[in-house]
């Protein structure tokens, strides 16, 4: 048995010299370039690399889901079942889609029809594909839900994507992907978005699942970890090639490209900068609470609360970093946008010992330079009509006094090149740079104002691991350099392990456990934390405790 499932059956997917090239106006774009690769009947295949790599694009072209005409093949074939899915017409491949062939996408937010229940999305599969009636697809759906692991299926049938948590959601689109039981599962990034819990929960339900029906997956990440779980064979691409491919241990041991060997050695290494325990405390918070009122009946009456931070006591020193962790819907950033005042809370918060918990908006202006915060997603934190120059000096605008347009592109200009960005590029906007580039662009508009405190909320989560590493490197070189104080909330203990001197561990908006941060890695105390490192590093706690990673 492999690591996945059975790899001895016959070749289901079968995909030869695959090339994929998207128009733009006269200019033309070759994103996958003569990919081959097989599947076999209930193996897993992974398809790795960084983004840009060509990876969803191989994938949806599997499906034939590309927009045509502005993508085209000029070379290649795809059979499935020996049948020839290259250009097949629209009648093939409805009948190939959902019940041969399914794929999960990588974000279940915006996969699912936020204006559907749960109930009608998986039920319109069935319903589509099975031709059941009302009461049959019901039924199914219930026992759908049961399967992927949904607690309670019936009470959710009613629920929209929204009322879900991010597991929730993927469970549900996994639902939908095996509703019809496939040959062949496609799952782009399913964990991507994921807490570490919550990922190993849906990296074993799939290992699971696809046992119990006997089908193939195509798994496709830039996690080297996940592939090492569950991949039978590995795809490693780059610049839309396939540069090597074989058995998962033989890529693991023996790497034999310098693409593969960059990839496994990409993970966020290192120490955070030493913390001077006597360093001027530049945030505290003391009983720290953030407690939303549930409000029922015509008169709207405060009935409960939802404790999403509940007494919480927390110092950062200058040039220390404090990391936060937890699940989602643990109050991570809900303590760090209290910190900030930017949501109302009680308890004391002290900014250089002076509190400033009843500040308004007002009393709080002055401060904002000196208080900053990174976005988790360098996507959607930059405004798509601004230009680098405009987004990084905005906070000049308005923090910098009077300064001249010279001097603040003569800032922008700084700061850009501060964080690894060339500042002849400023007049550019941000569809024109990669992830990476965007984060180090975020920073930079944090930076230019010469903060003392800076809440970094999931920084990297959304970027490959090589580019992770990258930025992890640039956040502690720029506190070596300005003694910053960070908060900074992850869900992914590597990177904190490789970034925080001190660690705090929330659950449901309390703190469970509290100390430096090899300690907590070392030898965690509560079950909660233990639960978290084991997930994280793939590795059993042992009986006393004590975690070695």
């Amino acid at each position: 048995m492999s690591a996945a499932g059975r790899t001895d059956g016959e070749t289901l997917l079968q995909v030869r010299d695959l090339s994929v090239a998207f128009r733009a106006g006269k200019a033309e774009t070759l994103a996958v370039d003569r990919v081959s690769f097989d599947i076999r009947r209930g193996e897993t295949v992974g398809l790795v690399g960084e983004s840009g790599s060509g990876k969803s694009v191989t994938a949806l072209s599997v499906m034939q889901l590309l927009p045509y005409p502005a993508a085209s093949h000029p070379s290649g074939t795809i059979r499935f079942r020996g049948e020839e899915l290259m250009g097949a017409d629209a009648g093939t491949m409805r009948a190939v889609r959902g019940n041969d062939i399914t794929m999960i996408f990588q974000e279940p937010m915006t996969s699912l029809n936020p204006l559907h229940t749960v109930e009608r999305q998986v039920g319109e599969v069935l319903k589509l594909h099975r031709g059941m009636g009302e009461k049959q697809a019901r039924a199914r759906v219930v026992e759908l839900l049961n399967q992927v692991g949904i607690q309670e299926p019936e009470r959710r049938l009613g629920s929209y994507p929204h009322q879900l948590s991010g597991g929730q959601r993927q469970r549900v689109m996994i639902a939908m992907a095996l509703a019809n039981e496939p040959d062949l599962l496609i799952a782009d990034e399913p964990t991507t978005a994921l807490d570490v819990t919550v990922q190993a929960q849906i990296l074993k339900l799939l290992k699971e699942l696809q046992l119990e029906l006997g089908m193939a997956m195509l798994l496709i990440t830039h996690d080297l970890g996940i592939v090492r779980k569950v991949a039978d064979r590995v795809c490693v691409m780059t610049d839309g090639r396939i540069v090597e491919q074989g058995e998962t241990a033989r890529i693991f041991d023996a790497p034999q490209h310098s693409y593969t060997r960059h990839l496994l050695a990409a993970e966020p290494k290192g120490k955070p900068p030493k913390a001077d325990p006597s360093a001027p405390v530049v945030m505290t918070a003391r009983d720290l609470k953030v407690w939303f009122p549930v409000k029922r009946g015509l008169m709207r009456r405060t009935v409960d609360h939802i404790k999403a931070v509940d007494g919480i006591d927390i110092t950062v020193r200058a040039g220390q970093t404090l990391g936060v962790v937890g699940e989602s819907g643990s109050g991570k950033t809900t303590l760090g946008l209290a910190m900030l005042r930017l949501l109302s809370s009680s308890g004391r918060i002290a900014y250089l010992g002076k509190p400033i918990e009843g500040y308004g908006f007002k009393e709080m202006r002055p401060l904002r330079k000196d208080l900053q915060i990174v976005f988790q997603d360098p996507y959607g934190s930059l405004s798509p009509r601004l230009s680098i120059e405009q987004i990084v000096g905005e906070g000049l605008l308005v923090q910098g006094g009077r300064l001249s347009a010279d001097e603040r592109r003569t800032r922008v200009a700084r700061a850009l090149d501060e964080v690894g960005i060339d500042p002849a590029t400023m007049d550019r906007y941000p569809h024109e740079f990669s992830g990476g580039q965007r984060q180090r662009i975020a920073i930079a508009r944090t930076m230019v104002l010469e903060p003392k405190f800076v809440m970094l909320d999931e920084p990297t989560s959304a970027l490959d691991m090589s580019v992770q590493a990258q930025i992890v490197d640039l956040l502690r070189e720029l506190q070596r350099r300005h003694a910053l104080a960070y908060l900074f909330i992850s869900h992914d203990l590597k990177v904190v392990r490789a970034l925080s001197n001190e660690v705090i561990v929330l659950r449901n908006g309390r703190m469970v456990e509290q100390g430096p941060a090899a300690d907590v890695f070392a030898a965690p105390r509560s079950d909660y934390t233990k639960a978290l490192i084991a997930a994280a590093f793939d590795i059993e706690a042992a009986p006393d405790g004590v975690v070695s990673t």
